[in-house]
C-alpha cells in the first residue's frame, strides 16, 4: 500500500495563517469573564443586553424600584411586621406559580390552577370537618387529587390532542362547581386554626437560632454546591469559576439572608409557611436543572418533533407536568385555606389565577417555553404582594391595583418578547 497518497502533508502552504490562528485562539467570550475582574462582569453584561439574555436583571431592578417608592411614601413598608406578613401571603401564589412554571416551559397554559385550589380546600374542610377524618389524612387526600385531576388534565392534551388552553378552561369550570357542590349550600366550612392546616401560615420559629440557622444552612449549602461543582467542571476540562468569585457570591447570599433572619427575628420569628416554600424551591430547582426529568421538559419547551426525535416519551413528560401543576394548585389551595381559616366559595377565584401567571411570568419564565426557573416564582410573587402591599399602605383602591399589576405582566410580557427576537437576532434562539 501507497502510504504517501494517504498521509496528511505537514508542509502545506496556510492560504491564510492570520484567519487559521484567529480561529484557534478565538475563545467564547463567556469564558473570560472571570479571568478579567470587575471589567469582566461589565463586558459579560453588555453582552448579554446585546444579546437579550437578561435572565432575571430586570426582575431584581424592578423589585429595588418598588421597595424605594413604597418606603418612600410610607416608612412602615419596610418594617419587620410588613415584610414578614409580605413572605407568609407570598407563598400560597408562590406555591402555585411553582407549577405553572413547569407548564410554561413547555409552552402550554394551565388555566384551571385556581379553581384546583378551591377544590383542595374544600376536600380537607369537607373530610375533616364534616366527617371527622384525621386531618394529617385528609391533607394528603386533597393533594393527591389535585395530582390526579392535572394528570386528568394532562391526558386530554396529551393523548387526545386537545389544546391545553381548551382543556384547562373546561377544568376550570368543572372544578369550580364542583368545588361549589362540595361546600354545600352555606358555601363556607370553617377550619380549626390550630389544627395542620391552620398553622401552615400562623406557625412561627420564634427560637432566634432557627432564622440564623437556615440562613447560614442556606449560604453553606450554596458554597459547597457551587465549589464542587465548579470542581467537577475543571477536572472534566470545562471552564468553570475561580474560587474568588464563588466565594464573592455566596458573600452576597450571606448579607442577605442573615439581613432576612434578623428581620424575621423582630417580629414573630421565621415563618413554617416560607420554609416549606424555599423548601420546594430547592427541590424542584434541582428537578429541573441536574435530572434527566427537568432536561426533558426543557428539551420539549424548545422542540416537541426533536424531542419526539431523539427518543423522549412526549406524552409521559406531558402528564406528568399537568399533574405537577395540578399538585402544586393543590398545596397552593391549603395555604389560602389556612390564611382564612376556611374554605368558601371564593376560593381560587377572583384574580389568583392571573396572579399565579403573572408571578411566573414577571419573574422571567418565558411564555414562549424552554426558558424558565421555579425560583423566577419566588422573585415574581414578591414583586406582585409588594405592590399589593405597598399601595394597601397607601389605601389605593383594588381597581387601581389591578391596573399597575397588569402594567407591570404587560411589561414583561414585552421584555421576554423583545428578548426573543434579540436572541434570533443573535443566533441563539
Amino acid at each position: 500500500m501507497n502510504t504517501e497518497k494517504t498521509s496528511t502533508p505537514t508542509d502545506a502552504p496556510v492560504v491564510n495563517p492570520e484567519a487559521a490562528h484567529d480561529a484557534v485562539t478565538a475563545v467564547d467570550p463567556r469564558l473570560l469573564v472571570r479571568e478579567q475582574g470587575l471589567k469582566g462582569y461589565v463586558s459579560e453584561f453588555r453582552r448579554k443586553l446585546h444579546a437579550g439574555d437578561l435572565g432575571s436583571i430586570p426582575v431584581v431592578i424592578g423589585l429595588i424600584i418598588i421597595c424605594i417608592i413604597f418606603q418612600s411614601l410610607n416608612s412602615n413598608f419596610l418594617s419587620a411586621q410588613n415584610l414578614s406578613n409580605i413572605a407568609v401571603t407570598m407563598v400560597a401564589t408562590g406555591m402555585m406559580a411553582v407549577g405553572i412554571i413547569f407548564v410554561l416551559l413547555l409552552g402550554e397554559i394551565d388555566l384551571s390552577v385556581g379553581s384546583v385550589s378551591g377544590v383542595s380546600g374544600a376536600i380537607v374542610a369537607v373530610l375533616t370537618v364534616t366527617h371527622g377524618m384525621n386531618e394529617w389524612l385528609a391533607v394528603i387526600i386533597a393533594i393527591a387529587s389535585g395530582a390526579a385531576i392535572g394528570a386528568v388534565h394532562g391526558f386530554f392534551f396529551a393523548r387526545i390532542g386537545a389544546p391545553a388552553f381548551a382543556v384547562t378552561l373546561a377544568g376550570l369550570l368543572f372544578w369550580l362547581g364542583f368545588m361549589l357542590q362540595l361546600l354545600g349550600e352555606n358555601g363556607t366550612i370553617n377550619l380549626d386554626s390550630d389544627g395542620v392546616v391552620g398553622k401552615l401560615t400562623t406557625y412561627y420559629f420564634s427560637d432566634v437560632a432557627a432564622a440564623y440557622g437556615l440562613a447560614a444552612v442556606a449560604v453553606a449549602g450554596f458554597f459547597l454546591s457551587s465549589y464542587f461543582d465548579n470542581r467537577r467542571r475543571a477536572e472534566a476540562g470545562i471552564p468553570s469559576r475561580p474560587l474568588s468569585d464563588t466565594i464573592f457570591r455566596t458573600v452576597v447570599l450571606g448579607v442577605i439572608a442573615f439581613a432576612a433572619a434578623v428581620m424575621f427575628n423582630q417580629y414573630k420569628g421565621l415563618p413554617l409557611a416560607l420554609v416549606l416554600f424555599l423548601a420546594v424551591l430547592v427541590l424542584t430547582d434541582f428537578v429541573l436543572r441536574r435530572t434527566t426529568y427537568g432536561r426533558k421538559i426543557f428539551a420539549l419547551g424548545g422542540s416537541v418533533e426533536a424531542s419526539r426525535r431523539a427518543g423522549i416519551n412526549v406524552t409521559a413528560v406531558r402528564i406528568s407536568v399537568f399533574a405537577i401543576a395540578g399538585t402544586f394548585a393543590a398545596i397552593g389551595g391549603l395555604f389560602w385555606a389556612s390564611k382564612i381559616a376556611a374554605a368558601n366559595q371564593s376560593a381560587g377565584a377572583g384574580d389568583l389565577l392571573m396572579n399565579v401567571i403573572a408571578a411566573a411570568v414577571i419573574g422571567g419564565t418565558s411564555l414562549f417555553g424552554g426558558r424558565g426557573r421555579t425560583w423566577n416564582a419566588l422573585l415574581g410573587v414578591m414583586v406582585i404582594v409588594s405592590i399589593q402591599y405597598g399601595l394597601a399602605l397607601e389605601s389605593i383602591a383594588t381597581p387601581i391595583q389591578y391596573m399597575i399589576t397588569g402594567g407591570v405582566l404587560l411589561a414583561t410580557v414585552v421584555i421576554d418578547s423583545v428578548t426573543r427576537r434579540t436572541q434570533r437576532s443573535a443566533g441563539r434562539a
